[in-house]
């Protein structure tokens, strides 16, 4: 291991003297352990989603624990939307990029090894969500604070909790698609 570390040191060293970029270092544990356990989204559920939310070729859709990726090349390949994954876990940001890069969208999709609850995501004009309800809850602050009024949330099986109703449901054959725009506000 001490040998690994010394040796990408002396790469990354290397890099900068010669003006080139570093070498990626391959991350391989997860930054913190991930909220939920990795469910894959149907293609059904998906497709049920980006419609929901309007998605065309002029937004930018966040995915806040994309898994595997395939709403977001989805939102690319069928919506023609530009769109970013985010998530927690290095195995699933290698399965999201390798999704990506096999459905030819890489010059419209970005995989992001972060953490949800702290990347920027105020450029985002849909965020797509499946998370349980207590953390699409505890996200609520986030997405009134970052994002731009009109930016359409949806979430596949769990709302926002009782003091935000969402504003359309679908339903499919594998569950329940709800929608929400910022800025949300809590039932009266």
């Amino acid at each position: 291991m001490l040998m690994r570390v010394r040796f990408v040191a002396s790469a990354i060293l290397f890099a900068a003297a010669v003006g080139v970029a570093a070498p990626a270092v391959a991350q391989t544990a997860p930054l913190r352990e991930p909220d939920v356990i990795f469910v894959p989204t149907s293609a059904e559920v998906v497709d049920a989603m980006l419609k929901l939310a309007g998605v065309t070729a002029k937004d930018v859709v966040y995915d806040l624990g994309c898994g595997d990726g395939m709403i977001v090349t989805a939102a690319a390949k069928d919506f023609g939307a530009r769109a970013v994954g985010v998530d927690i876990n290095p195995v699933r940001v290698k399965e999201a990029n390798e999704r990506v890069t096999k459905a030819g969208v890489t010059d419209k999709v970005k995989i992001l090894n972060d953490d949800l609850f702290t990347t920027d995501i105020s450029q985002a004009t849909v965020v797509t969500l499946y998370l349980l309800q207590t953390l699409n809850e505890k996200l609520i602050p986030k997405l009134n604070k970052e994002l731009k009024p009109g930016t359409r949330i949806v979430s596949q099986t769990f709302t926002m909790g009782d003091n935000y109703p969402p504003e359309k449901t679908v339903e499919t054959g594998r569950g329940s698609v709800y929608l929400w725009t910022i800025p949300m506000k809590p039932k009266k």
